[in-house]
């Protein structure tokens, strides 16, 4: 969306771009009560698996997480390239965590190990946040449950958060998998958001953007939550594209009539 559009609107920025502070994320009733199982699941030194459809707010969540713990006390570690070897992906996390990567597989699990270890003698617990966890390297899958053993698994020095597509819970259902499943104390599961929520979703990121004025009715707003089917990511685009059009057509507020024909031109392209 450019400037024009934006002054157009009385909007001083882009209102559904994912480039959003921590502090300004919308977090409905639902998505909250996920937030706060995770943060006392990390609290109390377990781990997690935290699963639902793409675009329905996995990330928003673990960024909420991020804001909710304490930097002085919690170490938290996001990794996304999920489909690497056990060698690369401990190199990775070797990367991510600041520490000089090594040569074998061995010798970067003792590092990343060692690492976790000097954590938990400064006070500090590790969080290790593994998105897109359902493209897991079986290797990977199958070697991670070895990471959370610390003291002849008699001290829980590592939290580790699973994130993925539902297809997830499938795999670690698999016998090879299921020493990583029975470490997994937090089983969480976001749904899409009720159609009351895209409304307060809607409202909520037009006045941090800067809207004075409604620039969707009521009527607009539950035929964006129908055809985004409640996914946060969908829900911005058709949000985005009926803004660009509205001012185009030098509109003010999004209204049915008008948004109902331009979905339907949007699916039949799609």
């Amino acid at each position: 969306m450019n400037d024009q559009s934006l002054v157009a609107l009385g909007l001083c920025r882009p209102p559904f771009s994912k480039e959003i502070p921590d502090s300004d994320l919308w977090m409905p009733t639902s998505r909250q009560t996920v937030v706060d199982d995770l943060a006392e699941a990390v609290e109390a030194r377990q781990s997690a698996l935290l699963v639902g459809e793409p675009g329905v707010g996995k990330t928003c969540v673990l960024r909420a997480l991020r804001r909710r713990l304490p930097g002085e006390r919690y170490r938290l570690t996001y990794c996304h390239n999920a489909t690497l070897g056990r060698r690369d992906f401990y190199r990775q996390l070797c990367l991510a965590l600041g520490l000089s990567p090594k040569a074998t597989a061995a010798s970067l699990f003792f590092a990343v190990s060692s690492h976790v270890h000097e954590l938990s003698g400064n006070r500090v617990h590790p969080v290790l946040l593994l998105d897109e966890a359902h493209l897991l390297h079986p290797d990977v899958l199958g070697h991670l449950h070895i990471l959370l053993n610390y003291e002849w698994d008699s001290k829980a020095l590592l939290s580790v958060v699973l994130v993925g597509l539902p297809e997830l819970e499938d795999r670690l259902g698999y016998s090879a998998h299921k020493p990583l499943l029975s470490r997994l104390n937090a089983r969480l599961r976001i749904a899409p958001v009720s159609a009351d929520d895209t409304t307060e979703y809607l409202q909520h990121r037009l006045k941090i953007a800067g809207a004075s004025k409604e620039l969707f009715s009521r009527e607009a707003a539950e035929l964006l939550h129908e055809h985004s089917g409640g996914v946060h990511r969908d829900l911005d685009r058709l949000a985005d594209l009926a803004l660009r059009d509205v001012v185009r057509r030098k509109r003010k507020v999004v209204d049915a009539d008008h948004l109902r024909p331009l979905l339907g031109q949007h699916s039949r392209a799609a």
